[in-house]
């Protein structure tokens, strides 16, 4: 329908400037909103062509808002109470479970140790283990300079390492726990007579040469991995690499003055017993926390961190009444530690039934791995390093290749058991050795820059005085 009202130059012209007001009020009406402004000058003889703007504008912060990268709330914070939940059990955990098992003249230097040697790991693995671990590389280490000091990190990052739904800092600072308490679990074999400075030299040589590459190899895409060696946790890279580490230090260093021939008992039963239950409390973190999200694998991981754990006290309870007539607060205890460390490799892929039974046998073969393993290498592992941690993780990680099958109430869905088995102790053969050839050059490289061992009047003595000028309990 035509309307003479609108014929004619004049009247279009009048027409196009009623809009642009309209237009101008309409944009000092909603100044917050997003808008163009385009100027038209028409001649008079000219038809204007109005076209819309806003279409292609408000597509544009759609895509924008695409482009940035997104992560669920939830699972970030689960796994920053996870990363506390594991700094959790190391000060004060593992340094109380350790400090109660030393005498009374040693407690101030097994403290100290933990806390140095685990902060020192945290820089180092900022300054370049995480990206010896997590960048591409060969089957046993990747790039130390790739992400040296997290070159190329962000706060805002999200998206760079392994895990793409979390923001990159949250998963190196998770990662970095699991190396420092790795590194901090060797300091309990050779507790009461080692130097300060040597266990200082020692952790930052083998967190380089043997954490590094076991993580990298497992975790981040080396030859185990690639295997399809099942370690959800830290069954091989943590447990069984620190045992051993510790296994040979104690060697070296020696034995304790009257180790043999008098009653080296703990100082403070009470402390390990408490370091022990904030232990259990902060492995939720490690082991649920390695899913690396709130969700049913995590679940998964939670229950079965429960039920190996009480499975294994009950086992090392059973066990000493059987064979000393009285279970005692130091066997439950370490035998809460013990089905910790079974069920590490394996708490995201086996079922309740395969948690329980695994940690069960870990209790039990525990308590020989202390006593009767113990006496038979002739050791002085002041801590029971490689009896809980070495011994516990074989059996855990080997276990896994069992449990894990779905036929048993595992995950993992058309699994050969045979075949997992073999993988499963490839993956343990594999780190006895690299830890034990490494820790081996290491310590020869320490005695002979620093010396191991404090002199015999500074152990009769005790550390405490002699290397921090302090002593626990005053007389």
């Amino acid at each position: 329908m035509k309307m003479r009202l609108l014929t004619g130059w004049q009247a279009r012209f009048h027409v196009v400037w009623l809009l642009m007001l309209l237009s101008a009020l309409v944009a000092g009406a909603w100044p917050g909103s997003a808008h163009a402004q385009a100027q038209v000058s028409p001649l008079p003889s000219e038809t204007v062509a109005v076209e819309p703007l806003q279409a292609p504008l408000a597509a544009a912060p759609a895509a924008a808002e695409a482009a940035v990268p997104t992560f669920d709330h939830g699972d970030v914070a689960w796994m920053l109470t996870s990363t506390l939940l594991v700094l959790l059990m190391v000060v004060p955990g593992l340094a109380l479970f350790y400090g109660g098992l030393v005498r009374s003249k040693n407690v101030l230097s097994i403290l100290s140790q933990i806390l140095v040697v685990f902060s020192l790991v945290l820089l180092l693995w900022v300054a370049y283990g995480y990206s010896a671990v997590f960048s591409t590389g060969n089957p046993f280490f990747g790039s130390f300079t790739e992400f040296a000091f997290l070159k190329g990190f962000t706060p805002e990052s999200v998206g760079n390492t392994p895990i793409k739904g979390l923001p990159d800092y949250l998963f190196v600072a998770f990662q970095s726990t699991f190396a420092g308490i790795t590194t901090a679990l060797i300091v309990g074999a050779f507790a009461e007579r080692i130097k300060f400075r040597a266990v200082l030299l020692f952790s930052a040589l083998w967190f380089t040469l043997s954490y590094i590459p076991m993580a990298h190899i497992v975790w981040g895409g080396g030859y185990l991995g690639e295997l399809g060696a099942i370690d959800f946790a830290g069954g091989t890279v943590v447990h069984i690499n620190a045992g051993v580490a510790g296994l040979v230090a104690a060697w070296f260093v020696g034995k304790r003055l009257g180790y043999g021939q008098t009653a080296l008992k703990p100082h403070n039963l009470p402390f390990t017993y408490i370091g022990a239950m904030l232990l259990w409390v902060g492995w939720f973190g490690f082991n649920a926390g390695s899913a690396a999200a709130a969700d049913t694998v995590a679940s998964l991981a939670f229950l079965n961190t429960v039920l190996a754990t009480a499975a294994a006290v009950l086992g090392w309870t059973l066990v000493e009444a059987i064979t000393k007539g009285k279970p005692s607060a130091l066997g439950a205890a370490s035998g809460a530690v013990a089905g910790l460390v079974g069920i590490t490799p394996a708490c995201g892929t086996v079922g309740p039934l395969g948690a329980i039974v695994i940690g069960f046998v870990a209790g039990v073969v525990c308590v020989w791995g202390v006593t009767g393993l113990k006496r038979l290498l002739k050791v002085d592992d002041t801590a029971d390093v490689f009896g809980v941690h070495g011994v516990g993780g074989i059996v855990g990680a080997i276990l896994t290749g069992v449990f894990s099958a779905q036929s048993l109430g595992g995950t993992k869905a058309d699994l050969d058991i045979a075949h997992q088995v073999w993988v499963q102790v490839v993956s343990v053969g594999l780190t006895v050795l690299w830890s034990a050839v490494v820790t081996t050059l290491i310590l020869l490289v320490v005695r002979s820059v620093v010396g191991l061992r404090v002199t015999e009047e500074a152990e009769r003595t005790g550390l405490d005085v002699t290397s921090h000028g302090e002593s626990a309990y005053e007389a």
